[in-house]
Parts: C-alpha cells; sequence; structure tokens
C-alpha cells in the first residue's frame, strides 16, 4: 500500500516538475541579454551597423542587446563563438560578406559556412572605396594605375587584414589591370584607414560606409567605389568601371547570422524586428547618408545571396590565383 502511495506522490511531483519546466522554456523571447558577435573592429561599418540595429531591437525587445567585437582572423575567430554557441536566439552574429570569401580561399576553418549557421537577413549592401593620402599625388583610379606600372610593387595600399573582402577587391583590380601593388594588412578597417591617414600608406580601401566621414572631412582623399553606379551619399566620387576599368563590380554586404537549428518562431521573430528597426525612416536615412542601401531580405533570400557569393569568389580566387595565407 505504501509502495502504491509513494510511486502516486513520485509520478505527481515529476509531473509538477515537467510542468515548472515547460514554463520556463515558454517565456517569451526574449527573457534576458542577447549578444550579437561582431567579427570585425570597433568603428567598422560592420559594427556599426550592428549597434544600429542592437539599438533597434532592445527598444523593441526591452532587453540590452550588446555588441560584442571579436576582430582578427579574417573573422574566422567571431565566427567560430557563434557556430558553437547554443541556438537560442541569445547569440547572434552580424559580419561582412568576407564570410563568403573565406571559404573561396580554401581556408581551413572550425566550422562549415552554410552547414552550421542560418541566415537571418541581408541587412544592407555597399560599395568599398579607394581612398588615398592628401600628402600623396593620387586623385583620379588612374593616377594610381599609372604609378603602379611605373614602379611595379611599390605603390602600397592598407586593407583590414588579408583575404578580407577590401583586400579582395584589390587583387580583383590588379587581376583585371595587370598591375602590382604592394598589401599592408591591418587587423580591421578602422586602423587600415587610420595609418594611411597619418601618412603609413599611401592608399586604403575600406568601405563607403567607414569612409566618407573621413573624406568630407578632407583627411582622406576619395578616389573611386566598386559599385556598379555611383553612391547617393557619395554622387561625387566615379566607380572603377567609370575611371578605366570596364567591367569592374564588387558590392560587399553585411549580414545576420544565428547558430543552425534556431528554432523557426524565434528566427521569424528575430527577422521582423531587424526588417522593422531597419526600415525606419531614421535608419534608412542614415545608410544613405554613408553610401548604403537597406535591404532586410527574409532569410531564404539572404541563404540564396551567401551561397552565390561563395560561388563567385570560389571562380575569382581561383582565376587570380588567390589563396590564404
Amino acid at each position: 500500500m505504501f509502495g502504491k502511495q509513494f510511486r502516486v506522490f513520485l509520478s505527481l511531483v515529476t509531473c509538477a516538475l515537467s510542468l515548472g519546466y515547460g514554463w520556463a522554456n515558454a517565456q517569451p523571447y526574449p527573457s534576458r541579454p542577447i549578444r550579437i558577435i561582431v567579427p570585425q573592429s570597433p568603428g567598422a561599418s560592420t559594427d556599426l551597423t550592428a549597434r544600429l540595429v542592437a539599438q533597434g531591437l532592445s527598444d523593441a525587445w526591452k532587453q540590452p542587446v550588446i555588441v560584442d567585437n571579436r576582430p582578427g582572423s579574417s573573422g574566422i575567430a567571431g565566427s567560430e563563438i557563434v557556430a558553437r554557441a547554443a541556438p537560442d536566439g541569445y547569440t547572434l552574429m552580424v559580419i561582412a560578406s568576407s564570410f563568403a570569401i573565406n571559404p573561396a580561399l580554401g581556408r581551413k576553418m572550425p566550422y562549415d559556412s552554410v552547414r552550421d549557421f542560418t541566415t537571418v537577413s541581408q541587412l544592407s549592401k555597399f560599395p568599398n572605396m579607394l581612398g588615398a593620402s592628401p600628402s600623396t599625388p593620387f586623385r583620379t583610379l588612374q593616377d594610381v594605375l599609372a604609378a603602379a606600372k611605373a614602379k611595379p610593387g611599390q605603390v602600397n595600399y592598407a586593407s583590414a587584414g588579408v583575404a578580407t573582402g577590401t583586400h579582395m577587391t584589390m587583387e580583383l583590380l590588379k587581376y583585371m589591370t595587370k598591375i602590382d601593388l604592394l598589401h599592408v594588412p591591418y587587423k580591421g578597417g578602422t586602423p587600415a584607414m587610420t595609418a594611411t591617414m597619418g601618412g603609413q600608406t599611401q592608399l586604403v580601401v575600406s568601405t563607403s560606409v567607414g569612409m566618407l566621414p573621413h573624406v568630407r572631412a578632407g583627411k582622406l582623399r576619395g578616389i573611386a567605389i566598386t559599385s556598379a553606379k555611383r553612391a547617393t551619399g557619395a554622387p561625387d566620387i566615379p566607380t572603377f568601371a567609370e575611371s578605366g576599368v570596364p567591367g569592374y563590380e564588387h558590392e560587399p554586404w553585411n549580414g545576420m547570422f544565428a547558430p543552425a537549428r534556431i528554432p523557426k518562431p524565434i528566427l521569424a521573430k528575430v527577422n521582423a524586428d531587424v526588417a522593422r528597426t531597419l526600415q525606419s525612416p531614421d535608419v534608412r536615412k542614415l545608410f544613405e547618408r554613408d553610401g548604403a542601401d537597406v535591404v532586410a531580405s527574409t532569410p531564404e533570400q539572404f541563404g540564396a545571396v551567401l551561397k552565390a557569393e561563395i560561388a563567385k569568389w570560389t571562380k575569382v580566387a581561383k582565376a587570380a590565383g588567390i589563396k590564404a595565407e
């Protein structure tokens, strides 16, 4: 008799605990702070984009959304944190299109760029920009090309790092024009621009979002942009194609990812609230001012972009003989 009563009691306790666990898991998302990993340095375009999105999400969710910068290793170290994180929506990532370049270069990575992540939304797209130190004589892309042909390997440029999107921008230029430039890699776009503003390097390639404020302040000279059309925020700066390199086009992006297997209801909520933030008139105005376009895609649309970009850069890297160091 006692044994039967005990088993009934144990069943009731187990049921109660299960209900309690279910209630805890059923709490509306998000119920605690969220972290957005940014595998680039503070002040770069990806970081600025992440902070705009984080502020909008924080306002909407009434929870802190913290941007955690983890630069270095061409974004691999920061991306690995996200790939290994719990797929519960509390760890997200905003990263540049270099994410699609890494696998194209045959890098040995601790994750699969497609399998180990969930695409949340492409946030924006924007051109890269080639800038020059005001102390140099370079005012046009033709000036740069002429100097590079006259003195192969002596004209230098700074980038955000080896095999990053900014590096690939110039490798594509070298491949298309048969010139030789000296690459000076830095750990992020901000240090690269700082070096060029200080005269340590002659040229720098960075995003229009990151560089335009320095161009407007006279600290850098805008030479050309990589998109097919001139940027709304920089109508006076010509494209590479207009400047004597027909067919040149490269338009980087920033996008949000989550770990693989994030629950679909959480993915849908994050995507919808990110889109709502980006479509705010004030946010759109900020992007357009710096030459960027808001995208706010669906997860499926962004997934297709990612796969197409990996295929594109694989072809470019192979044709140009570019491999990861």
